[in-house]
Formats: structure tokens, sequence, C-alpha cells
């Protein structure tokens, strides 16, 4: 639960998700929400993630009979049937499903990259589906991070200016941002490369500054798409055993879209989508499974 001031009225409202407008006296309040998102708790900065400038439910996603139904000309194509699915906060959650099960299109609803055609989605108990445009965009920048599969730096930026970037879009300060930045890179492994372009790094390094970036502006979630698709074993263990670490440390849940079998190692729960529908849902405990290491 946060504490807010109206500037005008000077109202004090407690909120567990979004507030633009005072409920009194009808004054802007997004400035005031922007401020709390950037300096929330000072003095746990520099953090890697969980945010507690908002709502502490045990939940912090949920979705209700979430349906995405496409259409191409007079034919619909269901991607999602009906998903019913609670995250807990601070969890490794792992969704795993052949090609077309809909993992990706349930991906893009918590992300707030798609509006589904029915149903609802939570986020710290705001519905996605009622926020304006200025709204989404405000709880994607900072309560959400992304990780993609193909990296999605852009090639003319240093590992610095990528992972700032972010931040530009937050509203925070040059000075912090420099800060934060060098902080994450180094959390990541990547002390050393600031000032390398994405052609001069390997695709592991790449795959951490992505890393380093979805961590940008310290989000509640961060969504993992096919996080290990793109790099060898190696360097693919290399970056599970980093979310898994980054989870651990800053309780930040994270949510892996992935195919990749060595994710159920390190997740608290696995949840298999077929048909865009959740076929089940097991707990690592109940999995009995043994991950060998390369070379033995």
């Amino acid at each position: 639960m946060a504490k807010i001031e109206c500037p005008k009225c000077k109202k004090v409202i407690e909120t567990t998700g979004l507030v633009t407008v005072c409920p009194d006296c009808g004054a802007d309040m997004r400035e005031v929400m922007e401020k709390l998102a950037r300096f929330g708790d000072e003095a746990a900065r520099p953090k890697l993630g969980k945010d507690e400038s908002m709502t502490t439910h045990e939940f912090i996603v949920r979705t209700k009979g979430l349906k995405k139904i496409y259409r191409m000309g007079d034919v619909e194509v269901p991607a999602l049937r009906g998903v019913d699915l609670d995250i807990r906060r601070g969890e490794y959650l792992s969704i795993m499903g052949p090609s077309g099960s809909g993992k990706s299109t349930l991906f893009n609803m918590v992300g707030g990259l798609d509006k589904p055609s029915s149903g609802t989605c939570f986020i710290e108990e705001v519905d996605m589906a009622q926020l304006d445009a200025f709204e989404l965009a405000w709880l994607r920048c900072r309560k959400i991070g992304y990780i993609f599969q193909t990296f999605n730096l852009i090639p003319v930026m240093t590992a610095l200016e990528n992972v700032t970037l972010p931040m530009i879009f937050a509203g925070m300060g040059s000075d912090e941002m420099l800060e934060r930045g060098a902080f994450l890179l180094d959390v990541v492994g990547l002390g050393d490369r600031l000032h390398h372009k994405p052609f001069e790094l390997s695709g592991g390094q790449q795959q951490r500054v992505a890393v380093a970036r979805a961590l940008a502006n310290a989000p509640a979630i961060i969504l993992a798409d096919e996080p290990t698709g793109n790099l060898d074993l190696q360097t693919g263990k290399e970056i599970i055993d980093l979310l898994k670490r980054l989870n651990a440390e800053s309780e930040t849940t994270i949510i892996s879209a992935t195919h990749d079998l060595k994710m159920i190692d390190v997740s608290d729960r696995i949840v298999h989508i077929r048909d865009g529908q959740v076929e089940r849902i097991d707990e690592r405990a109940d999995i009995d499974l043994e991950v060998g290491t390369l070379g033995e």
C-alpha cells in the first residue's frame, strides 16, 4: 500500500494501483506517480528489482478466463481459450508448450503488449484492460522488464547506453542513470564492457546486456521470452543461473516462456500450455529431475 499526496488539495491517498486523478479535487496526479516510481525507496538504491512502491498482494499476476481470438478475414483463430493463472510475488515461473500452443500470446497479455478478446489480466491487482495509453505505458516502463530471444539491442549504442535507455523514458536524471547502468552491468558480469557496442560482444554477453536492461527501472516482473534460444548450451546455462540468482537476491518475479528443459531445474513451478489452455501445472519439488553437467 502506497501513500501519495495530492499537490492541489493535499489529500493523502492510499493506493494499491495507479492513480492519475485526485478523487476529491480532480487534480492531475501523474507527476506524483512518476516521482513515486522513480524515488520510491531511496534507502534501497541501487536495487535490482522488488519495487515496493505499490501493492504487496500475494499474487503479482492474475489472469481470469483469458481469451484471445485472431481474425484473418472470415476465419477466427483462437490463441487462448480461457486461461486462469495466478503467479505469486517473487516466483520463478516457466511456461512451456509446443510451438503454436499460445505461450507467446499469453506472454503478450501479461506484458501489456496486446489486449485480450475477453477475460482479465491483473498486474498488482490492476486490470490492464481498463488502463488508458498513458497508464499502460507507465506500467510497462516501471513494473515490467523484457528479455527477448534476439536480444534486441540497438547496434549503434554501447552496452551502457542500451541499459540506460529505459531510464530516460522513466525520467531518471543523467548522473543516476550512469551510476545505475554501470551497477547493473557489473551485476551481470560486464563491468569491463560498458563502452562496447553489440557487435563487439559475444551472444552471451549481448544477452547479459539485455538482462541488465530489463532491470533498468527496478521492475517487479521480468518477462523472458526464450532467453536461451539463440545461445549455446554452456552460455544458456549461465544465463539461466544468472536469472535464478537475480530472482533469489531481489525477489523479482521472473516469468519465462521456453523450450529449454534446463529451465525446469531453476523454476518454482512449470506451467504447460497446449491448444491455448493450461494443460497442467507442475511444482518443481514434485518433478524427478537430475540435471547433468556439460562434459560429464
